[in-house]
C-alpha cells in the first residue's frame, strides 16, 4: 500500500522513480536518499578533515537523527558518502546504505571510521554535484525526496561552472543543501573568499526547502551536521533564525560572483 502510494505521488509530482527500481520490493523504498559530498581538497587541513568526518559519524548515530528516521512514512533512509576535490578526483567512499535504526547507523559509522584519510588538489563543487547526481540516478532506490549535501571550505575553481551543475541537478528534482566551513585560521594560503557562506547560498544550494548552515568554530561540526541531517531526514524547511546552535548567515544584498573561485585561481596562476 505504502509502495503504491509513493509511486503514485512521485509520478503525480514529477519526482523521479528510477526505472531500475520499478517493480522492486518494499526493501528498495526509503523516505529520502542523501549523498554526503565531502571536501577533501588541500585547503582542508587534517584537523578539519577529522572534525568533518567525526561530525557525520556522531550525527548519523545520534538519537535525534534515529528518531527523525523512525518518524518517516517508511522509517528508512539511504545514505552514500562521496569524497571530492578536483573535477577528476571523486571517490565514493561508501556506496548506498539503508539506515533504519541504531544498528544500521552504527554499522555505517564504523565503516566510515575505518576508511583512511586522503587529500587531493583543486576544488570542484560542480564535479561533486555531478557525481552525486549520478549516484542518485543509479541508486536503484525509490524515494519522495533526493538530497545532495555539500560540505567544504572553498569555492569552485575547477571543472564546469558550479551554477550549471547546480541547475542541472535542480532540473531533476534534486535538492542541494550546504555545510560551508568558514573557520578562521592562521594559514590563509587556501582561503579564497571570506564570505563562503554567502557563496554557498547564492551559487551552490537550491531546490524546495534547501538551506545551508555555516560552521564557524570547531565546536559546531557535530551540532551543525546533526541539525542538518535532522532537517533533511524530516523534510523540514527551516525557519530562520534557528532558536539555538549554528546559525545561517544571510546572503549579502549584492549577489556573490559565482565565478570568484575560478578568477582567484587564474590570478594566482598568472602571478606565479
Amino acid at each position: 500500500m505504502i509502495r503504491a502510494l509513493i509511486l503514485v505521488v512521485s509520478l503525480a509530482l514529477g519526482w523521479a522513480v528510477p526505472a531500475s527500481a520499478q517493480g522492486r520490493s518494499a526493501a528498495s523504498e526509503v523516505d529520502v536518499q542523501i549523498v554526503l559530498a565531502v571536501d577533501i581538497s588541500y585547503s582542508m587541513d587534517p584537523d578539519e578533515q577529522r572534525l568533518q568526518r567525526e561530525g557525520y559519524i556522531k550525527a548519523i548515530t545520534s538519537q535525534e537523527v534515529i528518531d527523525a528516521i523512525r518518524k518517516g512514512l517508511i522509517g528508512k533512509i539511504a545514505v552514500s558518502y562521496l569524497e571530492w576535490a578536483g573535477h577528476h578526483d571523486r571517490q565514493v567512499l561508501i556506496d548506498w546504505r539503508i539506515i533504519d535504526g541504531p544498528e544500521s547507523a552504527q554499522a555505517f559509522a564504523a565503516e566510515l571510521q575505518s576508511k583512511p584519510y586522503r587529500r587531493a588538489f583543486r576544488t570542484s563543487i560542480s564535479g561533486a554535484i555531478q557525481s552525486s547526481v549520478d549516484l542518485l540516478e543509479k541508486s536503484g532506490l525509490r524515494s519522495l525526496r533526493r538530497v545532495i549535501d555539500v560540505s567544504g571550505d572553498g569555492s569552485n575553481n575547477n571543472g564546469p561552472h558550479v551554477e550549471i551543475a547546480r541547475d542541472d541537478a535542480l532540473a531533476k528534482g534534486i535538492v542541494i543543501n550546504g555545510l560551508p566551513i568558514v573557520i578562521p585560521r592562521q594559514n590563509s594560503r587556501y582561503v579564497d573568499i571570506p564570505n563562503l557562506d554567502a557563496y554557498y547560498q547564492d551559487c551552490v544550494v537550491g531546490g524546495p526547502g534547501s538551506f545551508m548552515i555555516p560552521i564557524t568554530t570547531p565546536d559546531e561540526f557535530v551540532t551543525a551536521t546533526r541539525r542538518k541531517l535532522i532537517l533533511e531526514v524530516a523534510g523540514i524547511t527551516p525557519v530562520w533564525p534557528l532558536p539555538y546552535g549554528p546559525q545561517i548567515v544571510p546572503a549579502q544584498a549584492q549577489k556573490v560572483d559565482c565565478l570568484i573561485g575560478e578568477r582567484i585561481w587564474r590570478e594566482r596562476w598568472e602571478r606565479n
